[in-house]
């Protein structure tokens, strides 16, 4: 038996599957986000361990048997956290999250620095680990002074298990410390922001062993031999999850945030793009994306605008997908990565008028956010990335109409797959598989059964392609605006 661990923003999801890979049971924990001032977004790693005990004392409760066979587990986590501990390993502050976006000042500082986005690969956002610490610094010089170890959320997780300060290469890839195409720390870009090598945790890849859980945490009821493997960030274990570890192979997810990735065998940066260019959780890949900010949480804000719930909204959009209508809705509700780093950039609505309707707002929504994935689709070709289709997953993708739209905003074919377990947490319990047995990951990360394919609609591929072209053009207007 193996596990797989989700560490989301919100909760933790726990996944048990076989060694087939097949799912046995699941529990789930949540947790809460706060917000102490505009732009902020904090969790207390101490919440994480909480939610993980939950959730494995649950699993532990339903499948008593299976849970103690249980060889080996892996964790997912949520990227660009920082988690600062000093040398007791106490945690100084709570964690600074990959939404937060204080630090602008000093992510633009450290990207203008020479070579930063050749040796990281990438643009340095506001969300990466860098400059959070850089932000640190400058604003918490006691708290700073204090840091022996940074962490990522998930190898918060993993040192509490087993004792080891250790990381991976697909989520050590987004603190702009890591030189991607090397897969090592770069000396280089942890002096620009007054770190040392000594401050990171061990590196490893993502199938590799981080250690066995240790005795101080028997009370989980693993057993004494259970392996830790070092596991991978939240995109790249589900690009395990779904089988997408190479050229061609690809999802689109409508979560809370959106994604448009793609697999690579090959190191292939473009930093002036937006695009990530991440190395993969598997050894000797890499992967890209383009990340849309607020995708299904735009419809989540119309929820809470409307009092209507998000799938009450979705089914009034109708059955039959139409043309682009005059309301228009830009969804930078928290600024925009994929392809503008504009932490700044507002979310707005134009073309309203007194006929407007609750369905024509959510028509409206659903378009802006497929405009913007089209916005990281057409980035990512600019790398040359190529995908034909790519797997629709994400919670927004259960909508048969923005799925529809989605296909026709991009021209490609989109797979959903079956109903079942899949994405971060069955990539995490893939990589503990691999770690455990020393199976290729090819071998074992495989594509999920396909529910459906939803194909672009002929008669509007040319409508929804000239709406595009108009929501690409306003950006301009949008980011002057005060």
């Amino acid at each position: 038996m193996f596990l797989g661990l989700d560490l989301g923003t919100s909760g933790v999801k726990a996944l048990l599957v076989d060694g087939d890979g097949r799912a046995v049971g699941s529990a789930d924990a949540t947790y809460d986000v706060s917000n102490p001032a505009p732009g902020w977004s904090e969790q207390d790693p101490a919440d994480w361990i909480t939610g993980v005990t939950t959730a494995l004392s649950a699993l532990r409760a339903a499948h008593p048997q299976a849970f103690g066979a249980v060889q080996g587990l892996a964790l997912s986590g949520h990227m660009h956290g920082a988690v600062l501990v000093d040398a007791d390993g106490d945690v100084l502050r709570p964690c600074i999250l990959w939404n937060d976006t204080r630090s602008f000042d000093q992510a633009r500082t450290i990207d203008s620095a020479e070579n930063a986005r050749e040796i990281s690969g990438n643009i340095v956002f506001p969300g990466f680990t860098a400059p959070k610490l850089a932000w640190v610094a400058a604003n918490e010089p006691d708290i700073f002074a204090c840091v022996a170890r940074v962490m990522l959320p998930k190898d918060y997780v993993v040192w509490w298990l087993t004792g080891r300060y250790a990381t991976e290469m697909s989520d050590a890839a987004g603190t702009a410390w890591l030189d991607v195409g090397a897969r090592a720390w770069s000396d280089e870009l942890l002096a620009l922001g007054g770190m040392s090598a000594a401050q990171m945790p061990d590196l490893l890849e993502g199938s590799d062993v981080v250690g066995e859980v240790q005795s101080a945490r028997a009370g989980l009821g693993l057993p004494a031999t259970c392996k830790v493997i070092a596991g991978g960030a939240d995109n790249a274990v589900a690009a395990c999850g779904v089988g997408a570890l190479g050229e061609g192979q690809g999802f689109v997810s409508l979560g809370t945030s959106g994604v448009v990735l793609s697999g690579r065998d090959t190191y292939a940066p473009l930093p002036a793009s937006a695009v990530h260019t991440f190395c993969h959780a598997v050894p000797g890949r890499w992967y890209q994306m383009g990340v849309v900010l607020a995708a299904t949480d735009s419809l989540n804000w119309l929820s809470r605008i409307t009092g209507q719930s998000a799938q009450t909204l979705a089914a009034g959009a109708g059955e039959a997908l139409q043309a682009p209508g005059p309301a228009k809705f830009y969804p930078y509700l928290s600024g925009e990565r994929t392809p503008h780093n504009d932490a700044h950039v507002r979310a707005g609505f134009t073309g309203l008028d007194v006929a407007t309707e609750t369905a024509d707002l959510t028509r409206a929504v659903m378009a802006g956010v497929s405009f913007a994935l089209r916005d990281s689709f057409e980035a990512l070709k600019a790398t040359g990335a190529q995908l034909d289709t790519a797997l629709a997953i994400g919670g927004g993708s259960r909508s048969d109409h923005w799925c529809a739209m989605l296909a026709t905003t991009l021209n490609i074919p989109l797979e959903r797959p079956a109903e079942g377990a899949f994405g971060a947490a069955l990539g995490a319990a893939r990589l503990a598989i691999c770690g455990v047995t020393g199976a290729e990951p090819a071998s074992i990360m495989t594509k999920p059964p396909i529910a459906d394919i939803i194909h672009p609609q002929p008669d509007l591929v040319a409508a929804y392609d000239d709406a595009y072209r108009g929501f690409a053009a306003a950006y301009p207007t949008l980011k002057d605006m005060p």
